[in-house]
């Protein structure tokens, strides 16, 4: 497996995490204020697209 489509897959990956626990965040769930929801939130959205768009690019060679 690619070196780039296996880092992809980690950002994609840490990304979910960042979204999700941003979003538990924001709906009050986890042990955070509204305001300071909002980087975890950004960063997993950062890292979430960053990935998806590296393992795109990333082309397959058979």
């Amino acid at each position: 497996m690619n070196q780039k489509r296996t880092f992809g897959s980690l950002l994609t990956l840490l990304g979910i995490a960042g979204i999700i626990y941003g979003a538990l965040g924001l709906i009050g769930m986890a042990n955070l204020s509204k305001i300071n929801s909002a980087v975890p939130l950004g960063v997993g959205l950062v890292f979430f697209f960053a990935g998806i768009s590296l393992v795109r690019a990333t082309g397959d060679r058979a």
